[in-house]
């Protein structure tokens, strides 16, 4: 944590919505995401909001509105800044439809018409309360705005969760639907599921709890019987969707799932989910173009993290590389990795920038998986202005990862040099710089690259990783041996 005495400091505008907009507070990069003392934002001679982040969402604004807004620091510094909301087609209330604010009823078939009646341009609200729901399917052009004290409930019955077939048939051409672990497998949906939609927008200063832990999904994880977990929001081919401000915890596995999507903005969220709880990966952004993940605040059970690009079926059925990738100002904490690559990587990674983040408490800092098998080139990876606490090994690069059934074959731990092929991984570049490692334990950084295809570039600059004076051996990778 840090204080408040800053230079040239700057507020720059990342979004604005029609509800809801947010900024990021360039201080240098001396600050890593979070100040030790709050901050007031007025927005038109109103108290906005307390913040303590460089990335803040400004929640509860009017549409079409400008607004005069300046914040004020404890050192008595003041930036003004000025933006205006965008225009708002309609205003739906999910109270008109007979959403049940209370939580003791179903308020899945009110919430569904609610939207499928929402307007390009849109918004339905959901205002203070606690709305029971099953899957929820908004279409292009619409926001879900949760206003303070909102929150959508995952419902227990598994029974109404719709399964999503793992293609779709658009006229003549076959494309993958649901997908779990990089590969189209029938899975059940999501509390908020985006299927070929644009223009979407999840927002506000409420709360989407998936209730996992009611609907058993957390039991017998590896088990399937239908379909595969759902997750909390699952986004397909969508263009242009926008995460803003909220809280999302309880995920039946990953949280939030851009799939084959361009366009993404994840800006001033909260992602909570029990530290055993399992697969319960915080952002996953799979073969999505142009992605930027910004003041979120990751604590879950798996990887916060974790940019991925299909396995081997999807590079060559369905390519999509993962590329531009974006993560700035963002704490991420205890989960398996904070910023994790792979290990689903056979379409490829290229593009992806860290940024001024605070890691704590995770297994691992930067953390890079393949295996052969995974066809796929790693490339342009940069972090820079990172504080890594407590984090069991800051950098690890495992060309070995032991995923999946056949995971300890010969094939994939053997050290020998295996003839190099179409479905020979390679990692090419993997830049960092100015990187403050305090607490580490089982090693600083660790490579293992395949000896047939060696890990291409790993450099660090102005790097430095101290150990904790209690620091005790484990196993900095996963891999046999």
């Amino acid at each position: 944590m840090t204080g408040l005495t800053m230079r040239n400091q700057t507020i720059r505008a990342l979004r604005i919505s029609r509800r809801s907009a947010c900024f990021e507070l360039d201080c240098g990069p001396e600050l890593c995401h979070r100040f030790s003392q709050d901050f007031e934002v007025f927005a038109n001679g109103l108290l906005v909001g307390r913040y303590s982040t460089n990335v803040f969402a400004l929640c509860g604004l009017a549409p079409g509105t400008s607004y005069d807004a300046r914040a004020l620091f404890p050192d008595g510094q003041v930036l003004a800044f000025c933006f205006k909301t965008e225009i708002e087609s309609a205003l739906i209330l999910a109270a008109d439809y007979g959403a049940d604010a209370s939580g003791s009823s179903d308020s899945t078939e009110a919430l569904q018409r609610a939207l499928d009646d929402c307007p390009d341009g849109g918004t339905v609200f959901l205002g203070a309360g606690t709305y029971l729901t099953y899957p929820l399917f908004p279409h292009s052009g619409t926001l879900l705005y949760l206003d303070k004290g909102a929150t959508l409930l995952g419902g227990a019955d598994k029974a109404k969760y719709p399964v999503l077939a793992s293609y779709i048939k658009q006229g003549e051409t076959i494309l993958p639907c649901a997908s779990w672990e990089g590969t189209p497998r029938d899975s059940y949906a999501s509390i908020i599921t985006i299927l070929d939609a644009r223009d979407v927008a999840i927002a506000g200063e409420g709360s989407i709890d998936a209730n996992a832990q009611a609907g058993g999904w957390w039991i017998n994880p590896k088990r399937i019987k239908t379909a595969c977990r759902p997750r909390t929001i699952y986004a397909v081919r969508a263009n242009n969707l926008l995460i803003m401000g909220l809280k999302l915890m309880n995920s039946p596995s990953w949280t939030l799932h851009p799939f084959c999507c361009e366009g993404v903005d994840i800006l001033g969220t909260v992602i909570k989910n029990p530290h055993d709880s399992p697969n319960t990966d915080g952002i996953d952004p799979e073969s999505c173009v142009n992605a930027r993940i910004m003041g979120v605040d990751i604590s879950v059970g798996d990887d916060c993290i974790s940019i991925k690009s299909g396995r081997n079926y999807m590079a060559q059925n369905h390519p999509a590389p993962a590329l531009n990738i974006l993560v700035r100002n963002c704490l991420l904490r205890r989960g398996h990795g904070a910023v994790v690559i792979g290990s689903e990587t056979s379409s490829g990674v290229r593009g992806v920038k860290v940024e001024r983040c605070l890691m704590q408490d995770t297994d691992r800092g930067l953390r890079v998986k393949t295996r052969r098998g995974r066809a796929s080139v790693i490339d342009e990876v940069e972090l820079s202005d990172i504080v890594m606490e407590r984090v069991l090994v800051p950098f690890v690069i495992n060309m070995f990862y032991f995923c999946d059934a056949d995971g300890h074959d010969e094939s994939v731990q053997s050290k020998a040099p295996l003839p190099v092929d179409e479905s020979t991984p390679a990692i090419r570049g993997v830049r960092c710089k100015r990187v403050s490692c305090v607490g580490a334990e089982y090693a600083g950084v660790y490579i293992y690259g395949l000896p047939e295809s060696p890990v291409g570039l790993f450099s660090l600059e102005d790097a430095k990783i101290c150990f904790s004076p209690a620091a005790k051996a484990g196993s900095p990778a996963m891999l046999d041996g």
